[in-house]
């Protein structure tokens, strides 16, 4: 099992649900990267981020559960069993244990979840947010409060209800929350406790945010969300990825925060980064490099 990580009273802990998944053509991920780029960085970028033997990107699909104030909070629930997800052949119709499997070795249950953080609404981070139960799509955090960001909730409602088939995960693991009466909807400012606090981080998406943890005098990490997909992005903030709603934004909220985890010394928990995702971002020059922990 990973290991915890604390601030303090405060864990931070991880339930992984694909390891290591060679996911797609790296230029094709990464569109404005150039093969000369690619050359240039393959011999850090290999194996961990760069499958040498495909040349795909590297990723692995997590999330992360936080214990702070006495609350049991989830960030992010992954790409779930039995969705619907035919343009994503290695997501599509699911059957895996093995985020249910990691939960349990956390010695939870998807009743201790008190609070469902969702930093976006992609279909790889609302999949658990429901089961498939007689033919319906439930809760699957019987006692959780759901929380989704009102900018974020309002345009994927909208471009689900002129054309459902681009975003179908809001018709198996969204919508049937707001349903449901679970879901919370706030701004992507709201804190959760003192020392859970969603900040704005935008460009992957409209109202993506990202999650801060720890006390405001202590230590702090940062809980990313897609704000970040690839080391390469923090070496090169400005570089956007294929999903991205506005990568010029998301090149300025990448630099932005990488430049504040320097001055504040905050660790970054990514989603996505294989082997050890959680690391400090030290400065060099106009670029910035990604230290694990």
């Amino acid at each position: 099992m990973p290991t915890p990580l604390s601030l303090g009273s405060i864990t931070i802990e991880r339930i992984i649900e694909q390891d290591r998944l060679p996911f797609m053509p790296f230029a094709q991920f990464f569109p404005a990267v150039t093969p000369e780029l690619i050359a240039e960085n393959r011999h850090w970028l290999e194996p961990d981020y760069l499958d040498p033997a495909s040349g795909k990107v590297v990723l692995t699909i997590q999330s992360y559960v936080v214990r702070a104030n006495g609350l049991i909070i989830l960030v992010d629930s992954c790409v779930g069993n039995h969705k619907a997800r035919p343009a994503r052949p290695l997501w599509h119709m699911m059957a895996s244990d093995a985020w249910p499997a990691n939960l349990a070795a956390l010695g939870l249950s998807v009743e201790d979840i008190d609070v469902v953080l969702c930093s976006h609404l992609h279909g790889d981070h609302v999949g658990w947010n429901t089961r498939l139960e007689n033919g319906r799509w439930v809760p699957t955090f019987p006692k959780a409060r759901y929380l989704f960001a009102d900018r974020e909730l309002d345009f994927w409602s909208a471009k689900h209800e002129s054309d459902p088939a681009s975003c179908p995960w809001m018709e198996d693991s969204v919508l049937p929350i707001v349903a449901a009466k679970r879901a919370e909807i706030v701004t992507s400012t709201h804190s959760i406790t003192e020392a859970v606090r969603m900040i704005p981080t935008p460009g992957h998406t409209i109202d993506h945010f990202s999650v801060e943890v720890g006390e405001r005098s202590g230590e702090q990490a940062l809980i990313t969300g897609d704000m970040v997909h690839s080391p390469l992005q923090i070496k090169y903030p400005e570089i956007g990825m294929i999903s991205d709603y506005d990568s010029a934004e998301a090149g300025r909220t990448r630099r932005a925060i990488f430049t504040r985890c320097c001055d504040d010394d905050i660790l970054l928990c990514t989603a996505h980064f294989p082997g050890n995702p959680i690391g400090r971002v030290q400065q060099q020059g106009s670029a910035f490099r990604f230290i694990c922990d």
